[in-house]
């Protein structure tokens, strides 16, 4: 029996829901690579090959406006059936995908979190923002200045790279703990990210709570730093303290103003609990202190989303444009400040302003619910695995990876093959047949579900490694690294010009043209409903 046919959404139908606030989940299909090579302003990836791992939490309300589209590679309607698989009800396709788009004169975004950084754009542009070139910086280095460098970045990535002297302070922890840590009103205070958008917001934040010091943000960033021919740090550890760097006298009043002048919302206990059954409106609860605070005691179903990243990567974190955010924090500093950057950027957002310390009740990760996979799986352990590929003719036994790419360079289950799960069949085809198949990942969650479909592309024996690769490095199994086997390419994440030290001098050129360009290129678009304060 031929599956009915999947509806189509017009790309004027999308346009109309994303001027009206109304709640439309637009998700590219393809890989994070192709995606970022050109997309609508709101869509969001979601990988065809990840999409039971993920759907769920992203997209938590099941009758959710859903529009699907790839870019003519055949990702999209199959996509689509598993989504409605998983039960959404109101799932569509792009009417002629990305091309469709294209045709209607749709503007295209390239890069990722593109929402937020060409929000950052529009708020230098109309607040013009302090900043100092790399140059400046290094002078008031050099000079033993009165200056504190804030980066506003994730601690990895600070841990990775950083400016000279710079302590480590995630953007949503800017205003609760910059007088903390500069406590002479005189004191320069510069905050950095890798790019743009993080030291803008970072600053612009201070700036907006009033705070007494001088500001400025870091110019163009760790890549302004390299550009001007300077040197990072690497492997830095310098950290706020959390017992001693924190503001609780004014920092609240400060954030509360803003937020107010913002036009964020707030809950009580009671609203929630009216959000939380409202079967009509999509919710994203969502905690804004670090993962080491969240870990140690939480609301019940809200989820870590450190404030900084969540203005940063809200794309991702909210994949519904029109849904609620509701925020929380134990200080009235860190969920106003992040409340007032999403309520510019036109989201409808509240902040909770009455939990109390005995609320925090839940402890450790949130695991995200998937479902179950479709028919049986045959299950191996490492042990056994291990005795195949050293017993039997080289061959007789082939091992599939699905992990991510950079999981699998850095090690794997050696004669072990990259795959990507949404490039199975073709991966398959370009390797050399086997009379097994060994599907596994990292923990082999998302393996389990290509087992079906490699027994069906193979006519072979197919079983799941129990436990993934992480079961067989905790039995002492040998590994290897490297892109040793590629059968599919590694287009699973797009390379950021921002990363590290080594990109070329051209890319990284290109990337600060580009952010130059947003503000320009939201006018065309004119779907996106920002408003700076």
């Amino acid at each position: 029996m031929t599956a009915p046919a999947i509806p189509q959404t017009s790309v004027l139908q999308v346009r109309q829901a994303l001027l009206a606030r109304e709640e439309i989940a637009l998700l590219d299909v393809r890989e994070e690579d192709p995606y970022a090579q050109g997309h609508p302003l709101f869509a969001a990836n979601l990988p065809a090959g990840k999409i039971e791992l993920d759907a769920w939490a992203r997209i938590p309300r099941r009758d959710t406006f859903i529009v699907v589209y790839d870019d003519g590679e055949g990702l999209a309607e199959p996509a689509a059936r598993t989504l409605q698989q998983l039960g959404y009800t109101q799932v569509t396709l792009l009417a002629r995908g990305l091309q469709g788009w294209r045709d209607a004169e749709g503007e295209l975004f390239i890069d990722v979190n593109v929402p937020s950084k060409s929000f950052g754009e529009l708020v230098e542009a109309e607040r013009h923002t302090p900043s100092l070139a790399a140059e400046e910086v290094q002078a008031l280095i050099d000079a033993k200045a009165d200056v504190v460098v804030l980066d506003a970045r994730r601690y990895d990535e600070y841990h990775t790279m950083n400016i000279p002297t710079g302590v480590s302070v995630p953007g949503a922890e800017l205003v609760l703990r910059a007088q903390a840590l500069a406590p002479n009103p005189a004191t320069q205070i510069i905050v950095n990210c890798a790019g743009r958008t993080r030291s803008i917001i970072g600053t612009q934040s201070l700036v907006n709570a009033g705070i007494p010091n001088p500001v400025a943000a870091l110019r163009n960033g760790t890549i302004g730093w390299l550009l001007a021919g300077q040197t990072l740090e690497r492997g830095a550890s310098r950290r706020f303290d959390p017992a001693v760097h924190i503001d609780r006298a004014q920092a609240p009043q400060r954030a509360r103003s803003v937020a107010d002048r913002a036009r964020v919302q707030r809950a009580q206990a009671d609203d929630l609990a009216r959000f939380v059954a409202d079967a009509g409106r999509t919710t994203y609860l969502l905690d804004v202190r670090t993962p080491e605070e969240f870990a140690a005691g939480h609301l019940p179903g809200f989820r870590s989303a450190p404030g900084g990243q969540l203005v940063q990567e809200t794309d991702h974190t909210a994949a519904v444009r029109g849904a609620r955010l509701v925020l929380v924090d134990d200080d009235g500093v860190r969920a106003n400040m992040s409340a007032s950057w999403l309520a510019q950027m036109g989201w409808e957002v509240w902040v909770l302003d009455s939990a109390h310390p005995a609320d925090f009740s839940e402890t450790g990760a949130v695991v995200n619910q998937v479902p179950e996979p479709a028919g049986p799986i045959a299950w191996t352990t490492p042990e056994q695995l291990a005795a195949w590929l050293q017993q039997e003719p080289a061959g007789h036994t082939a091992v599939l990876d699905l992990t991510s790419s950079a999981n699998y360079t850095q090690r794997h289950i050696p004669g072990a093959w990259f795959a990507l799960r949404s490039q199975l069949a073709h991966a398959v085809a370009s390797i050399p047949q086997a009379r097994r198949y060994v599907l596994t990942c990292g923990s082999s969650l998302l393996a389990r579900y290509s087992a079906q479909d490699l027994a069906r592309l193979t006519g072979a024996e197919v079983q799941v490694l129990a436990g993934g690769t992480q079961a067989w490095i905790a039995q002492g199994l040998p590994l290897e690294h490297g892109e040793t086997r590629l059968a599919s390419p590694r287009t699973d994440r797009y390379r950021r010009p921002y990363e590290g030290t080594e990109s070329p001098r051209a890319a990284m050129q290109a990337y600060l043209d580009w952010e130059f360009g947003l503000v320009e290129q939201l006018g065309r678009d004119g779907t996106h409903g920002f408003r700076v304060i």
